[in-house]
């Protein structure tokens, strides 16, 4: 603020020394020991004004002068740097999925929905952002063609290893997830599976996709950190946001869901059905209500499990003559 305020003062002095250099000669011939340096002032110090920088809560510049890195700003306020020094940003034209991005703030009018300034900002955010990229076709441990989409929380902790140590830190921080979620899923069945290690103990345990997603995510998480920590980036969280079947497969895998709940389901059934029966023939004979030999017992049974086990209700038939 300062700089402006001086600069300010010192362009209106300029002009006052101009309207006097006029005044103490004439228009066409103004004093010109006053006329000149005031001339000088107001056509070079244009020149400063690209170093005032304002900054804004969570945002950062990466300055380098005449190819040589010589600090960030960080921290909201105004600022006033070399005016040859140049912001670095390779990374502002880039636009992830749902990445909150720092706008320059060209355009303060702007439509809702409406994409920002093409040239993008040299500011940096260090805010939490979000990272949600396509869904990927990956094959499961057991062969199956899974999609699978991953949203990842992220910020900048390091500005100066971002901008200079890789490329483009948001591509790259693109690319890691998307190897991250394939070298990790190639590991889990999708349902659980016998005989699968997805811990690397040697021992076969029952994780998998859809029953351990917080377990998946978690080992998606570091992995993309450990490859992303030189670019000076954090990954603060890694969530599943959508697991299913390939479209190719997903049909079959239901029908195969729903057998397996119906066998399920059958189980259940007739496991009970069975210590249904058991209970009624030692209630009968211990009641001594009817004595009945094994024949006369098997055809109780068969009755009794086709009555609790049939999908549809039961249609008696009255046997007025003898069993034998």
């Amino acid at each position: 603020m300062a700089v402006l305020i001086l600069w300010i003062a010192l362009m209106a002095l300029a002009v006052t020394l101009m309207i006097l250099a006029m005044s103490m000669g004439t228009p066409e011939e103004p004093y010109l020991p006053l006329f000149l340096p005031a001339m000088i002032w107001i056509m070079g110090s244009w020149i400063l004004i690209p170093g005032l920088k304002v900054l804004k809560p969570q945002e950062a510049l990466v300055l380098t002068l005449f190819g040589k890195y010589i600090g960030t700003l960080k921290g909201e306020g105004f600022y006033y740097v070399n005016p040859f020094c140049t912001a670095v940003n390779p990374a502002a034209k880039t636009k992830l999925g749902q990445s909150g991005d720092v706008d320059d703030g060209s355009r303060l009018f702007r439509k809702q929905g409406e994409a920002g300034p093409e040239s993008g900002s040299k500011k940096i955010s260090l805010k939490a952002m979000t990272l949600s990229n396509a869904k990927q076709k990956v094959n499961d441990v057991l062969g199956n063609p899974v999609e699978i989409s991953v949203a990842i929380i992220w910020r900048v902790q390091d500005t100066a290893k971002a901008v200079f140590e890789v490329d483009n830190y948001k591509e790259y921080l693109s690319l890691q997830a998307d190897a991250a979620v394939r070298d990790i899923v190639k590991i889990y069945p999708y349902d659980v599976a016998p005989g699968v290690d997805t811990t690397g103990d040697g021992k076969a345990d029952d994780g998998s996709l859809r029953g351990s997603t917080t377990v998946v995510a978690e080992r998606i998480r570091d992995m993309i950190q450990k490859k992303v920590e030189s670019a000076g980036l954090v990954i603060e969280e890694a969530r599943i946001t959508y697991l299913a079947y390939a479209p190719e497969i997903a049909a079959v895998m239901l029908q195969r869901q729903q057998a397996s709940a119906v066998i399920d389901a059958r189980k259940m059934i007739v496991d009970g059905a069975v210590g249904m029966v058991e209970m009624a023939l030692a209630a009968l004979e211990k009641d001594g209500v009817v004595s009945l030999d094994e024949e006369r017992k098997a055809a109780m049974v068969s009755n009794l499990l086709v009555v609790l086990c049939g999908n549809h209700d039961a249609q008696p038939i009255v046997n007025s003559g003898s069993l034998y």
